[in-house]
């Protein structure tokens, strides 16, 4: 594991990031030689679930769906 001062971290504290954002590797922070933090890389997100089709088996289609109607709307009326 790198290990870097508090003053260097510091000073490169958005390329230390970026870093351990792409390597995956993580930093040890020291202040006088003693560890005070370590940069870890983010865990993976969990996937959600595919939310397509997820109302599948709960929905009733009832009557025509594909003909147009008759019935005069509301919001179409002045």
């Amino acid at each position: 594991m790198e290990t870097l001062s508090i003053s260097k971290f510091k000073a490169t504290c958005l390329e230390v990031l970026a870093r351990v954002k792409r390597t995956g590797q993580p930093v040890r922070i020291t202040r006088r030689g003693e560890p005070i933090a370590e940069v870890v890389p983010p865990q993976p997100s969990a996937d959600l679930p595919d939310w397509l089709g997820s109302f599948r088996s709960r929905g009733k289609i009832l009557g025509d769906v594909v003909s147009p109607t008759n019935e005069s709307w509301d919001a179409l009326d002045p």
